[in-house]
């Protein structure tokens, strides 16, 4: 598989989980690509869903990067 055509798959899940409600929670990085953890609450008694996706290519890493500053800017819009 190209490199493009693994960034697009990578892209299409993170957008997937994004959709879906879940938030970026902890994200690990190494040698060997990033861990992105996904959670979403699933009800008010504390359970939550998790998923860790492993993230390979530098695109898609830079496409979960901005996603996460974007998220971040919109929950301090709303909080100020």
């Amino acid at each position: 598989m190209s490199d493009y055509a693994k960034y697009v798959e990578e892209r299409k899940r993170i957008d997937s989980f994004l959709a879906q409600g879940f938030t970026i929670q902890r994200v690990t990085e190494n040698l060997d690509g990033a861990y992105v953890e996904f959670t979403k609450r699933e009800d008010a008694g504390g359970a939550y869903e998790k998923h860790i996706l492993h993230i390979i290519t530098p695109d898609a890493r830079k496409y979960f990067s901005v996603k996460m500053m974007e998220n971040q800017a919109k929950t301090s819009t709303v909080q100020n």
